[in-house]
């Protein structure tokens, strides 16, 4: 790496560290501003190879909780090619710079307050926040920083829940700050707000008002996305919260309501919006009983019905399910 310059890779689990470079924007300094423009101060800012060992994100300036996974946050620059006449090459130049899209994986145990960032969006009332995203070695000793001002939500994925399996749930979010800057490292990360509770895949319950949804076996993971309007300022406001369709599966001998709503729904046009059903999908603990996080889905309504392809199999039959969605809240207790 030649001096004065910083490697602009997102930072990866696992792997050596979170980057992000911020060039001056109102009253923030640029990283190479921050003290005087020697190189010892740009080498403070480039760890050693380090392991990652926690990854902890603040948000407004409080402790959030821990994460799995972070990248993401880099700037870059849109460069514009001019054509000069009696000139072979074409001139480029930048003409303003953009920040990446910030993407983290969590699971249990963040804050109320990051939680509720989440459930406002949900309900329509995004607003920006500002916090930073540190990266830290198994002894809690912080080896890179990002701080991120003004982010707003732009995706919340929730996983792919399957009964069989043994894997860990964890939850997605994205979202895309004003810009983003690497301060200087030092100090240690603190306790978690919450004590992260084991979270499964295979912990959650489906429902859907006058069906018998015992038998659901699998859902397909849910990403909800949130578009904004551009404007005067970057975003103007949120114009639409996209619920995708749900995917589900079902044992076949068990999947005779489904049968009898597709039909219905379907095959004779009762396809009204009185028609449509209301349920929710909860994200639960070991004990199956305890709700971590919950999505009430409403607007529900059905609109193709596949069992499994005929064929000699020692594998229980099962059928899948599409729903469409037109609404979502979602709910958490910490």
């Amino acid at each position: 790496m030649s001096e004065g310059k910083l490697d602009r890779r997102g930072f990866l689990a696992g792997a050596a560290g979170l980057t992000g470079v911020a060039l001056s924007v109102g009253a923030w300094k640029p990283v190479f501003a921050m003290e005087s423009a020697s190189a010892g101060v740009v080498r403070d800012l480039v760890p050693a190879v380090q392991k990652v060992g926690q990854i902890s994100f603040t948000l407004d300036s409080a402790p959030a909780g821990f994460l799995t996974f972070a990248v993401g946050g880099n700037a870059t620059g849109d460069v514009v090619e001019q054509k000069v006449e009696g000139e072979l090459f074409t001139r480029k130049h930048i003409a303003g710079v953009k920040y990446e899209d910030i993407t983290i994986n969590f699971g249990t145990g963040m804050s109320k307050g990051f939680y509720d960032w989440i459930k406002s969006s949900f309900s329509g009332q995004a607003t920006p926040h500002s916090g930073a995203i540190a990266a830290a070695e198994m002894n809690f000793k912080v080896f890179q920083k990002m701080e991120f001002r003004n982010a707003l939500i732009t995706e919340i994925g929730f996983p792919a829940l399957d009964a069989a399996s043994k894997d860990a749930a964890k939850m997605t979010l994205k979202f895309q700050p004003e810009f983003t800057r690497m301060t200087k490292v030092g100090g240690t990360v603190g306790a978690a707000p919450h004590v992260q509770q084991k979270w499964l895949v295979s912990n959650f319950k489906f429902t859907i008002d006058g069906l018998n949804t015992n038998f659901v076996s699998k859902v397909d993971a849910i990403n909800v996305k949130l578009d904004y309007a551009a404007g005067e300022t970057r975003f103007d406001q949120l114009v639409r919260i996209n619920i995708p369709n749900i995917k589900i599966r079902i044992a076949e001998a068990h999947a005779q309501d489904f049968v009898a709503w597709h039909e219905d729904f379907v095959i004779n046009g009762n396809n009204s919006t009185e028609n449509e059903k209301i349920g929710s999908l909860s994200f639960l603990s070991t004990d199956l009983k305890t709700e971590f996080f919950r999505m009430d889905l409403s607007g529900l309504g059905i609109f193709a019905l596949d069992p499994d392809p005929l064929m000699r199999t020692d594998t229980i039959r099962q059928t899948t399910a599409q729903l469409y969605c037109d609404k979502s809240i979602f709910s958490f207790k910490v």
